[in-house]
């Protein structure tokens, strides 16, 4: 039976709004219910939602539209509709596509409402039991037939630098030929971030000074083939702390596009993977330098739970993942630090801060460079708009909460602004662009990097420019 709505609802409207996608207004459904019995939205986390609103000036899309179905509450009475037999409809379905899974909800929740569960066991309903338009799936194929897999990304290196080296990007601009495709195209262009010749990490890098333990570190996917400074520098700073690092080849994705988008399936295979590949390398800890990626790799015993073969290992492999801010923090720091007289923004990655709950150590590590200048950016708790491949699917809402933070990097007066993911590095670098302004970025590890280094601070600017080669 369908419940009362709630004072606190708004039917949603139609047309655009704040760069929104249309809404969707179809025919009714008659039929089978929004979800089946294979790991539905638990009806005691619905449950567990008082309405108090506490989450609402943190929600990107309520933030942006205004709009209660596209809030964290709105989307629980949505999934509460979905268990009483409601079916799923494109309206239902789009309010919940439109989250970006940031968790800023869970952050500011008194109640501990677990929404991350929540949303992901929806999404998985969702991909199994809606029938999206060609178009849509036609995208989603794209995306998830090319940025899990890094040889394939790898591939992309080639065309991608030849053509950020020649004059074609500024034509383009310069005759506004980007206004006139498709957003998603446009977008896909702005965000790619400039490249160099990759700079691969060892498959071993020896401690240095007195060995304090071994490590694996994640490579990546996008962080692999278009950040590969950023795991140079994390061996580098492991090693300079004292521990030798290891970085199979073999490894693949850890499945957090796919786990956050409802493709669990794939999420399993690509974790079930990643697991045996570190349990064959004996290490003690498995350091993950991306925000995403340290998430879902710490939810793999929930993940593979009902996995016979993998559920006892998975729950024996998380404890062994760690954030490089975390580890570091964990572990004390005795490399010495040498000055870098640089004001520095900081960017709190959303699945760093809020999935994570890891805000304190990079500020933390961040201090402890002599000459550093450490300023807080106005609204961190609001997304940038990258949230995976939310940036691709929905580029029009993603481009205004991207110049939404770009308005508050740019407040702060900083040379340098530091995060801990490559996607928010390369949606706040094309936010930037966008404002004509120049700024350098630069993702945590290559900051310490540079300080263990001694390459100063004008050295650090220049190779985190983004106007030029990372």
């Amino acid at each position: 039976m369908r419940r009362d709505r709630p004072d606190f609802a708004v039917t949603s409207t139609t047309g655009t709004h704040g760069g929104r996608p249309p809404q969707v207004t179809p025919p009714p459904q008659p039929g089978t219910p929004a979800f089946d019995s294979d790991h539905p939205p638990s009806p005691e986390l619905v449950g567990d939602c008082v309405h108090c609103g506490f989450c609402l000036p943190t929600c990107p899309t309520y933030v942006l539209w205004g709009e209660e179905m596209d809030s964290p509450r709105g989307r629980i009475y949505l999934m509460g509709q979905g268990l009483e037999g409601e079916p799923m409809t494109a309206s239902m379905v789009q309010h919940f596509d439109h989250c970006l899974g940031c968790m800023a909800c869970v952050t500011a929740c008194p109640s501990g409402v677990q929404y991350d569960k929540l949303i992901e066991a929806t999404r998985a309903q969702v991909e199994r039991r809606h029938e999206r338009p060609a178009s849509d799936r036609l995208l989603r194929k794209a995306v998830f037939s090319l940025f899990p897999y890094p040889r394939r990304l790898r591939l992309m290196r080639g065309p991608l630098r030849a053509y950020q080296s020649s004059r074609l990007p500024s034509f383009l601009r310069r005759n506004r030929v980007f206004d006139r495709l498709p957003p998603t195209v446009a977008a896909m262009e702005s965000l790619a971030p400039p490249l160099r010749k990759a700079d691969r990490v060892p498959e071993r890098t020896k401690a240095r000074g007195v060995e304090r333990g071994t490590v694996g570190i994640l490579l990546g996917c996008v962080q692999r083939e278009f950040f590969p400074g950023v795991n140079a520098a994390t061996a580098r700073v492991l090693a300079a702390e004292g521990f030798t690092v290891l970085a199979p080849r073999r490894q693949g994705c850890c499945g957090a596009l796919s786990e956050h988008n409802g493709r669990a399936d794939e999420a399993r295979r690509f974790a079930r993977r990643l697991i045996d590949i570190f349990e064959r390398s004996g290490v003690g800890w498995v350091v993950v330098n991306a925000a995403g990626c340290g998430s879902t790799m710490k939810e793999y015993a929930d993940l593979l739970a009902d996995d016979p073969s993998y559920a006892e290992r998975a729950a024996g492999f998380v404890p062994k993942v760690r954030d490089l801010a975390e580890f570091l923090v964990e572990q004390g720091t005795v490399a010495p630090r040498s000055p870098l007289p640089v004001s520095v923004a900081y960017h709190d990655a959303c699945h760093l801060a809020h999935a994570q709950k890891v805000r304190t150590q990079p500020r933390e590590l961040l201090r402890q460079i002599p000459g550093l200048d450490l300023r807080e950016i106005s609204e961190g708790e609001i997304c940038c708009g990258s949230a995976g491949i939310y940036n691709v699917l929905y580029p029009e809402p993603a481009r205004e909460l991207g110049d939404r933070k770009a308005g508050n990097v740019l407040a702060t007066g900083a040379d340098l602004l530091v995060t801990a993911n490559p996607g928010c590095l390369m949606q706040v670098a094309a936010a930037l662009q966008r404002t004509g302004h120049s700024m350098a970025l630069a993702h945590t590890a290559e900051v310490l990097d540079a300080s263990i280094r001694g390459i100063g601070a004008a050295e650090l600017l220049r190779r985190s420019s983004m106007d030029g080669p990372r």
